[in-house]
């Protein structure tokens, strides 16, 4: 091979470079975006390859473009479309995306992993939790970018400690278009989705585009469950100038009204009342086939009721299986993204949003008619106290107060979110650029738990019990929990970009600084260290019950400040025009999250236990990175070490998280990526990922004499009198030890067809990777086995016979050869249970084959 001159090798680097300017980049923020420009030095101009990009930055980054998002499943969440990117493993709990589910990057959960929507933060403010339904339509995506590591310089985050995923919906267009999408499915599936962009409204080129969607299904497992989905969208674009300067403001409305996914509560649990198949019956077990999964939830009816009033002398079973629980949202927000040049040097973004959330989930309870009257009471009459609900009113309107009924109980939470992300880009000359950030975070959020009345049919009469909630005779709103926190940011963080020797190396340099506070207060009493409370009817009898209950700890305020500085560290080298090297160091951190935090209320406030310490990572990545017009691949090794690794799983049955500090862990392994496209005709995708976790020392697990069944089961190991969980040198449960997919791509005439296949990894059950026995009967392997699932896409584009762009006809199949697997779960770290107790793991079950016929029309 012919040498190439350090002249010429220059000469197209800098062009390349300015070339930049004017071609897309993949980043999360503005400011990011902007930044971004500098840092990408590549040696060739290409463009994405069958739809996926691979920036060329210091930082492992996969892209997937419209062309690739817009052939999976109508309305799919694009946390799930990214499920073909290495060391992604998505767990839907539905076939369409409108159900959420579980998501891991390289081991790490969605809680740390960074979301944001045009460079605005998604992440719960609480639990930082990711609602993968709640996402704008994938129709209106320019693209998704993932972070597989590490985040970015100015990510608005408390809460990752590694990845990030950004998605970005793309601009109006500057002419007249309209579009229209139907859908029909399996399991009653019907979509309508609809879009007008007004093109250039002035001269100025002021442009817009409206979208509104409709959907709806049943849930394919229990016979009763629906979902019903609908979101409203828009966006104003205003260039200013020809500079690349601009102002767009953004609106999104999402509302949910649905039951919860099919699900096995715990993973272990018997069905209970549940009609199942192939004589499953009481077994306390995960299905192992369809058959043993086809199950319906009876329907019922209570007698005597009527819509919006209990009914029944006593408490009734109708309604209090899981199927008819529902799982209600309404989200919104208003964003807006500017850039402004302030000289030929100096470049400022701004990025100003506002986001609300009213959501809740869970189950029924039984409560009381009666007032409290036991000595445990303490004179306090109504309320949730000791685990029962007393309410001191003629609940079923039959004259007494002497039942008990069936009540609705969910959780919910209510959040406004103010943010702001700005950035100052200083462009020192055409070699170096600096910039500095400033990150505002506030999030008011509200969680409480009111009791609503069942109507007949067993289903809760209110989706919110919020908005008309159940009192006593006094007036007072009785609930299970009453909190309200505030999770306030401060961020400022600061980068360099450096390019040296003839521009093929390119230096990045990045500090990023959060300054986290935690204002939180509990108007209940906390029990105990798990998050159990008391909550009074009448709360002027807090100071006699905190007399009468001296171990509990009486509602109270506090406030928690966390702040550490967080290097992000990295640079590429252009071996050749195509080829490069890349090296990326990053510091997370993780703040415990609310139900962390106020589990810790239990202890004295000026005790070491009231202050849980946060969680931080050290990311390491490097790798090399080939792209051209037919070729994109990379392969990367990378090393995280956790210190103070937190892990949860959460009991909707007592609506509370139990965690586990898993100490010092870690996790490496390598990701490779090749994407071919060798013509016009055909494509092809492939990828694959190898993790390794493992926990450094073994867990307390309390005392000998406390865990004598586990250890007689090997689920436990006694020194002295203290036992410990076995797991040292083990995995981390829930996450799987390697991913690995594939994709081919066929154009031909009027035809698209690509055929996709996902094999996900073994997933041990717990943290001791240990079978899981209840009593000494073993009723589980250490782990869910590796499946691998195949999806099809079929369209023809009918603008090959003269239709407008965008008409074509569009054939999807989710898990085409019907592959049963064990859905998304979440670990623990016991593999031992009494027998009569079982795992908190909750598993969804797996999707089944479905197929869903599209047709969009434009113009």
């Amino acid at each position: 091979m012919r040498p190439i001159s350090k002249m010429a090798f220059a000469a197209s680097t800098i062009a390349v470079a300015v070339a930049a300017i004017a071609t897309p980049v993949f980043a999360q923020s503005t400011g990011s975006v902007e930044f971004e420009k500098d840092i990408v030095v590549t040696g060739a101009k290409v463009k994405a390859v069958n739809g996926i990009n691979l920036p060329d930055t210091p930082k492992a980054k996969q892209v997937l473009d419209q062309s690739y998002i817009s052939m999976a499943t109508p309305g799919q969440s694009i946390n799930d479309t990214i499920n073909m990117i290495p060391g992604v493993a998505s767990f839907n709990a539905d076939p369409f995306g409108s159900s959420g589910g579980k998501l891991y990057i390289r081991g790490f959960d969605n809680s740390r992993i960074s979301e944001t929507f045009d460079g605005m933060p998604t992440n719960d403010t609480g639990n930082y939790a990711l609602y993968s339904n709640q996402i704008v339509d994938p129709e209106l995506l320019d693209n998704v970018n993932v972070n597989l590591g590490t985040t970015d310089v100015d990510s608005p985050t408390a809460s990752a400690t590694g990845s990030t995923i950004n998605y970005r919906t793309r601009n109006p267009t500057e002419d007249f278009h309209a579009r229209m999408l139907g859908s029909v499915g399996s399991f009653n599936f019907q979509r309508i989705f609809a879009v007008v962009d007004t093109g250039n409204l002035t001269k100025g080129g002021l442009r817009a585009w409206f979208s509104a969607s409709a959907e709806g299904n049943d849930i394919w497992q229990g016979g009763i469950g629906k979902v019903r989905k609908t979101q409203f969208n828009g966006k104003v674009y205003q260039p200013l100038g020809d500079n690349g300067d601009f102002i767009s403001v953004a609106a999104h409305w999402n509302s949910n009204r649905n039951n919860f996914a099919p699900s096995i509560y715990p993973i272990f649990e018997n069905y209970g009342s549940r009609t199942v198949g192939s004589g499953l019956g009481t077994v306390n077990r995960y299905p192992n086939n369809w058959a043993e999964a086809n199950y319906v939830t009876p329907r019922c009816t209570i007698a005597g009721g009527s819509p919006g009033v209990a009914s029944s002398t006593s408490s009734s079973a109708c309604g209090t299986a899981w199927e008819y629980r529902y799982n209600p949202s309404d989200t919104g927000n208003l964003r807006a993204n500017m850039r402004f040049t302030l000289s030929d040097k100096l470049v400022l973004t701004v990025d100003p949003s506002v986001q609300y959330t009213k959501a809740n989930g869970g189950g029924t309870v039984t409560g009381s008619e009666a007032n409290c009257t036991a000595v445990t009471c303490s004179g306090a009459t109504t309320g949730f106290i000791g685990g029962t609900y007393y309410t001191g009113v003629d609940l079923n309107g039959d004259g007494d107060r002497l039942d008990t009924v069936t009540l609705s109980a969910p959780s919910h939470t209510q959040t406004w979110r103010l943010g702001l992300n700005t950035s100052l880009r200083y462009q020192i000359d055409s070699h170096n650029t600096v910039r500095i950030n400033y990150t505002y975070d506030r999030g008011r959020h509200h969680q409480t738990g009111e009791l609503g009345y069942l109507n007949q049919n067993g289903f809760a009469a209110q989706y919110f019990p919020v908005d008309r909630p159940i009192t006593d005779a006094s007036g007072n709103i009785l609930e299970k929990r009453n909190r309200m926190s505030y999770a306030i940011l401060h961020q400022v963080s600061g980068e360099y970009s450096g390019k040296f020797i003839d521009n093929r190396l390119n230096v990045s340099l990045g500090l990023r600084a959060p300054f986290m506070r935690r204002d939180l207060t509990n108007n209940c009493f906390t029990t105990s260290a798990s998050g159990f409370v008391d909550c009074l009817g009448n709360s002027s009898m807090n100071a006699a019950y905190a007399t009468a209950h001296p171990t509990y700890a009486a509602p109270q305020t506090r406030i928690l400040d966390y702040n550490r500085v967080l290097p992000n560290v990295g640079f590429t080298f252009n071996i050749t025009q195509q080829a490069s090297f890349f090296a990326n160091y990053s510091k997370g951190m993780q703040i415990p999250g609310t139900d962390n935090l106020y589990n810790s209320f239990y202890f004295a406030a000026n005790s070491s236990q009231a202050r849980p310490a946060a969680e931080t990572t050290d990311n390491f990545d490097a790798g090399v990175r080939y792209r051209s017009s037919k070729i994109m691949a990379d392969i990367s090794g990378w090393y995280t070490l956790f210190q103070n690794r937190l892990a949860s799983a959460y009991d909707p049955e007592n609506s509370v998280t139990v965690y586990r500090n898993l100490g010092k862990v870690e996790k490496y392994g390598i990701d490779a990526t090749l994407a071919y496209m060798p013509n016009k005709y055909i494509g092809f995708y492939g990828f694959a990922s190898f993790m390794k976790s493992r926990i450094v020392a073994n867990v307390d697990a309390g005392t000998c004499a406390g865990n004598a069944l586990a250890i007689s089961v090997g689920g436990a190991i006694c020194s002295g009198t203290e036992a410990y969980f076995s797991t040292a040198g083990k995995r981390e449960s829930g996450a799987p030890a390697n991913t690995m997919g594939a994709r081919v791509e066929g154009h031909v005439s009027m035809f698209d067809i690509a055929a996709t296949v996902k094999r996900t990894g073994r997933r041990y059950f717990n943290d001791q990777n240990l079978p899981v026995f209840i009593g000494t009967t073993k009723i589980a392997e250490a782990n869910a086995p590796s499946y691998a699932t195949v999806d099809l896409t079929v369209r023809a584009n009918l603008e090959k016979i003269g239709a407008p762009k965008d008409t074509f006809l569009q054939l999807n199949v989710v898990n085409l050869f019907n592959k049963f697997y064990v859905g998304g779960f979440d670990g623990s770290t016991a593999s031992s249970y009494a027998a009569t107790s079982y795992p908190t793991n909750n598993a969804y079950l797996p999707i089944p084959r479905t197929f869903m016929g599209s047709i969009s029309v434009a113009y």
